[in-house]
């Protein structure tokens, strides 16, 4: 691969990632106290007492448990804390001394301090299993799999550093997801394969599709009257800011952030089968080529589109199992909002895979069949791609 298809890459994720620092917005100080907010670290220095308590028929143990307060104002203080005396625990784990915990600490109008248990601190064996997937990319993928990482990581650092904030602020959440996520994908895709023509047609083609998911998503929230209030976290962040969301566009914006991940496997995958064929075979006019690309898209959308549905329908399991063990009827259920709002989040976004297929084929063809005669071109617009160059 030569020089230039990884250069242009990397100077493009430098301007994108000075960009958005340079323009960095100010989040709204609203003064509230927000998940994690008012928590510190602890370690279990000594179990006091242990038992069992009994909560209408259902017995769990119960502990009693003195640890010393690793940060925070109160860094260095020893306290007590009950672990499932009070409340029934969801799981069956028991606090032993050195463990490290999550506590939150309280003052009541008396002046008298107390610690709660939070959770547990899984800092470790998160960092363990990271360290073992880089591990694994590495040793599988070599320089590309240091690529994707670096392009996960951007990923992560635009949704956190540029989406979010741009919402929190006031901003058009579908305007600033479209906006953020074809950034995302398009760097993101460049790092990791190169500034080539199969990258191009593949981001062209993204960008093509995000603007038909976005318009359908909006068409079919309007025609089936949703609101974007069907999640209870929605309805939770309504009531802590003080900075009007646009609820309709927050629902939108999170459909386009949640197709991205398949889009991007869809893309690539599609266009790396044109500029394969029509190298192993560059005979091929436009219809033959379209039509043996289309055979293998038509294969690699089903199942994309199934593992689309399967993943919301795994996250909704608990909510389906609810209205199983009550009874209810599915085709009764299906008019309540927050339903309604993970049937169209579904299957948008599955249209917007389907579209895909045909998009991409259709600009990767372009591309390919247009990859011997650049000339002087390809010092600008990068080589075939996939290990082929001319």
């Amino acid at each position: 691969m030569k020089k230039t298809s990884w250069l242009f890459p990397i100077l493009l994720l430098i301007g994108v990632t000075a960009y958005t620092l340079l323009t960095r917005v100010q989040l709204p100080n609203e003064g509230l106290s927000t998940f994690g907010a008012d928590t510190v670290r602890a370690e279990v220095t000594q179990i006091i007492e242990e038992g069992e308590v009994d909560f209408g028929g259902y017995t769990q143990e119960y502990q009693i448990a003195r640890v010393n307060i690793l940060e925070g104002a109160y860094a260095g203080i020893v306290m007590e804390i009950d672990y499932g005396r009070r409340q029934v625990r969801s799981d069956d784990y028991l606090l032993k001394p050195g463990d490290k915990i999550i506590v939150t600490i309280s003052k009541t109008p008396d002046n008298v301090v107390n610690a709660y248990f939070v959770d547990y601190v899984r800092t470790t064996p998160i960092l363990w299993l990271t360290l073992i997937f880089a591990i694994a990319i590495i040793l599988i993928s070599q320089w590309k799999g240091i690529r994707a990482m670096l392009s996960m990581a951007f990923s992560l650092y635009m949704i956190i550093g540029y989406i979010i904030p741009h919402i929190l602020t006031g901003d058009d959440p579908l305007t600033v997801s479209i906006i953020g996520s074809i950034i995302l994908l398009g760097v993101s895709l460049y790092l990791t394969y190169g500034w080539t023509l199969k990258t191009h047609a593949a981001v062209l083609s993204m960008v093509l599709v995000l603007l038909i998911t976005g318009t359908l998503a909006a068409l079919f929230m309007v025609f089936a009257k949703l609101n974007g209030t069907g999640d209870e976290n929605v309805m939770f962040l309504m009531q802590i800011s003080d900075t009007p969301i646009n609820l309709r566009g927050l629902f939108l914006g999170g459909l386009i952030i949640g197709a991205l991940g398949v889009l991007d496997d869809l893309v690539t995958t599609q266009a790396s089968a044109v500029f394969e064929l029509h190298h192993a075979n560059p005979n091929l006019g436009f219809g033959k080529l379209y039509g043996a690309a289309m055979r293998i898209g038509q294969d690699h959308v089903a199942a994309t589109v199934n593992t689309l549905v399967l993943a919301y329908a795994g996250a909704s399991l608990p909510m389906m199992l609810m209205f199983s063990l009550g009874g209810g009827d599915y085709g009764y259920i299906v008019n309540f909002s927050f339903i309604a709002e993970e049937i169209v989040r579904t299957l948008v976004g599955s249209l917007g895979l389907i579209a895909a297929v045909p998009i991409t084929t259709a600009i990767a063809i372009f591309f390919a069949q247009r990859a011997d005669s650049l000339g002087k071109w390809e010092q600008v617009l990068g080589p075939e791609g996939g290990g082929h160059s001319h």
